[in-house]
Order: structure tokens, then C-alpha cells, then sequence
């Protein structure tokens, strides 16, 4: 498949994703002090997903993108906004660039956030495969489908979350 990449994701990579997702969240909640606000210190964990997680685990999928999903403790007052995206460079051509359109010095990383139903300070892994376990949402469905490796908290860095093989 062209415009995909086989290297292998190091431990090194994942904590590039991690500083990328750290960096991304704290320039959004620059730019949106309502959101820190409600949604500053209810971070639960970050998380690469996707095809890209699937690669992470078997090195067989390739990546085209990194996907990494920042997920919060939800709110009683609002959800974290579901649509809220953003797209940065990896950059490091290691995996290759994301495109002859975009003018990145890496792969894409697009990122993502959603409040889960669980209280800060929970488990993370816990509350994570939770949340995939019941796929009331279709993201939560589309998640599932696919590897999640935890790329923070920096202790959790590398932790396969799904699929998990407890039922």
C-alpha cells in the first residue's frame, strides 16, 4: 500500500506522540480558557489508537498516521467537545512524511479528545477498557476495533490497554 510506513515504533516514538499530546493540550487550553477551566486537571490518559496502536503492537498494519486520543474524566457540566481535532507534524522522517500535499517534516498527527465516564485520579486502564467494554458511543465502537497503547501518563507509556483479554 503506497504512503505507508513499516518501521517500527519505538518506545522513543511513543514519547515523541506523548510530548506532541502534552504540547497540544496545553496550546488548546491557551487558546480556551473555558475548556481548562472545566477539563485542565481531569486529564486520564493519552493514548495512540488506530491503525498506527495496531502497528505499535504487531508491525504488521503500517502506519499512514499517528492517531493519539487525549481522554478526560467527564464533566457533570459538559462533555469534552467531540469534535475537537488537530493535526501536527511527527517531526522525524523516520516513518516517512504525510504527504506530498502537506508540507510536515513527518508523518501526520492527528489528534482527538473525549470525557469518558469515570472520575479524576481513576485507573486509567480501568476506566479506559471500561469505556471501550460498553461502546455506548460510535467512536467508543471504532476505537475498540483496533490496538490502544497508552502513551501517558510517562509510567503507563507503552501499556497495551486493548485488547485486553480479561472479558
Amino acid at each position: 500500500m503506497p504512503g505507508v510506513s513499516f518501521e517500527q515504533i519505538s518506545r522513543a516514538d511513543l514519547r515523541r506522540l506523548a510530548r506532541i499530546a502534552d504540547e497540544e493540550r496545553e496550546d488548546l487550553f491557551a487558546r480556551r480558557p473555558d475548556w481548562r477551566l472545566l477539563y485542565g486537571r481531569r486529564l486520564l490518559c493519552a493514548a495512540l489508537t488506530g491503525r498506527s496502536a495496531t502497528h505499535c503492537c504487531n508491525g504488521s498494519v503500517g502506519v499512514v498516521q499517528f492517531d493519539v486520543c487525549l481522554f478526560f474524566a467527564a464533566h457533570a457540566e459538559a462533555a469534552f467537545p467531540h469534535r475537537w481535532t488537530s493535526l501536527r507534524d511527527f517531526g522525524s522522517p523516520k516513518f516517512g512524511r504525510a504527504g506530498a500535499e502537506v508540507a510536515y517534516t513527518g508523518r501526520r498527527v492527528r489528534l482527538t479528545g473525549r470525557s469518558i465516564d469515570c472520575r479524576p485520579g481513576d485507573n486509567p486502564v480501568a476506566a479506559l477498557q471500561a469505556y471501550l467494554r460498553r461502546g455506548r458511543t460510535p467512536i467508543a465502537r471504532q476505537l475498540r476495533k483496533d490496538a490502544v497503547v497508552l502513551i501517558g501518563p510517562k509510567h503507563y507509556l507503552g501499556y497495551v490497554a486493548w485488547p485486553t483479554l480479561v472479558p
